[in-house]
């Protein structure tokens, strides 16, 4: 059965196409314009600007598409892990450090993609093995919960029910699309709730056109470009370069998400050295123009999955319409005008898929939390990303930063690398795989597949294999019991017995398939 409904190589009519691409753009349209927004009101001033962040995520897109020749339906939106070290930048070093840190980001990406190109990724995976990467993703979904419920105002600060209305308006109308509906409505559930949720909105008068009143049709965005406008700054380097490893981290969480929802494995084709490298020059681009630093979006990805459409030529129409609007003063302005409750009624949803994908990740990759040491790892991840913990490094003028996402990574790493196996869960995992032998055993026994064609069946009379069927059949109940023997007997000793009476059993087996008994 196909996964897709347009897989990542099609491309539906242009009609639909140009409403799916509006999907990614009101889905990531959000959280885009939030980051210049939190980081200005961070800094005190003016860092960012809406219509630069727009233009930069659109570029990026292009440029990701590029790097992995249209083969994985990804889109890059502004970093919320940037938005507390561009403001320390900035309030450090001016607009110069924080422009410099972003680029330097992006070549940190470039760097990691090289690296993979020549040595492989094997040294990646055994540095971020599922269990590292599936707490990552769930701590990026749960540690986005907290503005889709500050979006919705019941965070007990600013409540409003005619936010909360809206907000159930658009989350109901979502849920009831993507369950319900069917034909072309069932792929556009985020765009019909945000419509719905706006229109509640209006009727409840709680949006403000003046924004739009005064925007330009066509307005130029104030890009920054270096040596222009500001002179190439290290003072703050260290306060945004360690956050690649948080986005290190949410690139290969979300692109294992993603390969998980499309059916295809994206870290083997188009490659990881060619999504970083997407990434990264998208981000060093982004530096270069004046806006936030980029990253893969969760929330396009969950719109990947709910609409099962996968069409890189949608993303890319989507990016295209994300740097037209980016000119577009009025345009700008009149989605800018989306209420939060709106955004943060389609955010549950939203944020909430994004978790379940890393649990989603744990079960596939059949991680066993009957191991402490996954245990500990995904713990201790799981508080401290959850948790808001910090740890500040402060030396004269230099002060690193690690909190959240970084800090729940570095541990995370860490403990998987210095903590060992239990001795127990490896002997069970070897006990699985010998079951899981002796049961392919079986099946190929059982088969009339062509190995067992090359016996002539003349040569034995259908009388001569009465008493043998039976002698197989006593054998395969032997193999049944012992596998439930397996799963209730908890010693080792035991097992190592079990083990014993499973090799010798297999052994006769195959020595009477070799002899054409059956």
């Amino acid at each position: 059965m196909k996964k897709m409904l347009y897989d990542i190589d099609e491309m539906p009519p242009f009609g639909k196409a140009l409403i799916l691409a509006f999907q990614h753009l009101f889905a990531m349209f959000g959280a885009t314009i939030l980051v210049p927004i939190l980081v200005n009101a961070a800094a005190g001033e003016e860092v960012l600007t809406i219509p630069v962040a727009l233009v930069t995520s659109g570029i990026g897109t292009l440029i990701y598409i590029l790097c992995t020749k249209g083969k994985s339906p990804v889109y890059l939106g502004s970093s919320f892990a940037f938005i507390a070290p561009i403001a320390a930048a900035y309030l450090k070093g001016g607009i110069g450090g924080a422009m410099t840190g972003i680029m330097a980001v992006g070549l940190i990406y470039v760097i990691v993609a090289i690296i993979i190109k020549f040595a492989g990724k094997e040294w990646l995976e055994k540095l971020l093995p599922p269990v590292v990467i599936g707490p990552m993703i769930m701590i990026i979904g749960l540690g986005l919960a907290p503005s889709a419920i500050s979006q919705i105002g019941l965070d007990g600060t600013n409540f409003s029910w005619q936010v909360l209305v809206v907000a159930l308006v658009a989350f109901i109308v979502t849920a009831v699309v993507m369950t319900r509906a069917k034909g072309f409505l069932k792929i556009i559930p985020f765009l019909i709730g945000i419509v719905s949720g706006y229109i509640v909105a209006c009727i409840l008068g709680i949006v403000d056109f003046s924004a739009v009143a005064d925007a330009k049709f066509f307005e130029m965005p104030k890009f920054i470009l270096p040596f222009k406008d500001y002179k190439i700054s290290a003072v703050a380097l260290v306060t945004i370069a360690p956050v690649a490893l948080v986005t290190l981290c949410e690139h290969i969480g979300d692109h294992i998400s993603l390969s998980n929802i499309v059916g295809k494995d994206l870290i083997k084709d188009p490659g990881l050295d060619k999504t970083l490298m997407g990434d990264g020059i998208a981000t060093f681009v982004a530096g270069l123009l004046g806006g936030p630093a980029n990253t893969t979006y969760g929330e396009n990805t969950s719109v990947v999955g709910m609409t099962r459409v996968a069409s890189v030529k949608v993303i890319g129409m989507a990016a295209i319409i994300a740097i037209i609007v980016g000119f577009l003063g009025k345009f700008t302005a009149l989605v800018s005008t989306i209420p939060s409750g709106v955004l943060g009624g389609v955010s549950l949803l939203l944020y909430g898929f994004i978790a379940v994908n890393g649990l989603k990740v744990l079960i596939k990759n059949q991680v066993n939390f009957e191991n402490s040491k996954n245990i500990v790892v995904a713990s201790s991840m799981l508080v401290l990303g959850l948790g808001g913990a910090t740890i500040s490094i402060v030396s004269g003028d230099m002060s690193i930063t690690v909190s959240g996402m970084s800090l729940a990574a570095i541990v995370g790493i860490i403990l998987n690398l210095v903590l060992k196996d239990d001795d127990f869960s490896t002997l069970e995992k070897e006990t699985d795989d010998d079951t899981a032998s002796l049961l392919d055993i079986q099946i190929k026994i059982g088969s009339n597949d062509e190995e067992d064609d090359e016996f002539d069946k003349d040569d034995f009379e259908d009388d001569d294999f009465e008493d043998e069927d039976e002698e197989y059949l006593e054998k395969t109940l032997e193999l049944d019991d012992l596998k439930e023997a397996i799963k209730e007997e908890l010693t080792v000793e035991l097992k190592e017995d079990i083990l014993e009476e499973i090799n010798k059993l297999r052994k006769e087996i195959e020595r009477d398939r070799k002899k054409g008994k059956k």
